[in-house]
């Protein structure tokens, strides 16, 4: 006779639910990761900092894991930690926006959209997706600044703040438009007749194109598929803080430079530009270079703003190299 276990009694299923965390454990561990530190988390919760820590040790216990490594300087996640920081956040983001749309979704977008942008992608993309966008949404206005600066945006009463690679402030909102490597070309003109280029280290001998982005000395990092990292000391004959002027700089065949793969997409394709020493991954800076739509998280994202991420959304989608 074959003994089946008996189905959970509805105390059981009950006690099960009870133990899983609730959305308030997953907020307040999501900000004190981001905050750092139980003190400002706490003001965030209206909470004491030896408030926030008995809810963490409490949230602990119920998961049987540790969550944060603690030392009286500073706290660090677990690995664990950060599986549940990860999927928290994920969660908690994908509980706003179901929201979002649940209580939006009888209202009209409309009204005056007030966007940010870095420049290049504003110019190349940005700006002229906008004539379809406002076809498709007649009664929203687009109000769009590009610079080159960091803005706050709750100061600045921006809607949607279109950003490129690592994202500082923690506390905001972000929605990722396309993944994004820099890569390095030049156009055929230039590469015609001079010292070929196999290795990071060849690049001495030929004039690069520089984004200004201190008054110091430009190194281009080069990380190879080994996991090899090389710095160069690169040198030129132009250098700016502006990246379209570096794109037409190239295009005319000044040199080599570093641009981000959907800025380059059409002249590589049509053969207008010559990719370099594509077997590496490379950069001036950090290595992540995606685009980001970010808003703040303090209040409820407009539906006029909503639209027009998943529109960005969606024209990004056919961003190839």
């Amino acid at each position: 006779m074959t003994i089946r276990p008996s189905a959970p009694t509805a105390a059981v299923e009950r006690r099960r639910i009870e133990d899983l965390p609730s959305l308030r454990d997953m907020e307040l561990f999501v900000t004190v990761v981001q905050c750092g530190n139980f003190s400002a988390a706490g003001r965030r919760f209206g909470l004491s900092p030896a408030s926030v820590s008995r809810y963490i040790n409490a949230l602990e216990d119920r998961l049987g894991v540790r969550l944060l490594n603690r030392t009286s300087r500073k706290l660090s996640l677990s690995d664990m930690g950060t599986v549940f920081y990860q999927r928290a956040e994920r969660i908690l983001n994908d509980v706003r926006d179901t929201q979002i749309e649940v209580t939006q979704e009888h209202v009209r977008p409309q009204g005056v959209l007030h966007v940010h942008s870095r420049l290049l992608v504003g110019l190349q993309y940005i700006a002229p997706a906008l004539p379809a966008f406002l076809e498709q949404y007649p009664e929203i206005s687009v109000d769009l600044t590009l610079s080159n600066e960091d803005v706050d945006i709750i100061e600045n009463n921006i809607d949607v703040d279109i950003r490129i690679g690592t994202l500082a402030d923690s506390s905001l909102i972000a929605r990722k438009l396309v993944n994004s490597e820099r890569i390095l070309c030049a156009s055929p003109a230039y590469l015609e007749g001079r010292p070929p280029i196999n290795t990071p280290q060849d690049l001495l001998e030929h004039n690069c194109l520089t984004y200004k982005i201190n008054l110091g000395g430009v190194n281009w990092r080069f990380l190879a598929e080994d996991g090899t990292l090389t710095e160069i000391p690169v040198k030129g004959s132009f250098r700016t803080n502006n990246g379209p002027a570096l794109h037409i700089a190239m295009l005319q065949g000044l040199g080599l430079s570093l641009m981000p793969d959907w800025a380059v997409a059409h002249e590589l394709a049509s053969g207008e530009l010559v990719r370099v020493l594509p077997d590496y991954r490379i950069s001036f800076t950090s290595f992540e270079n995606a685009v980001y739509a970010v808003y703040s998280p303090t209040k409820h994202l407009p539906v006029k703003a909503r639209v027009f991420i998943d529109f960005l959304a969606k024209h990004f989608q056919s961003v190839s190299v």
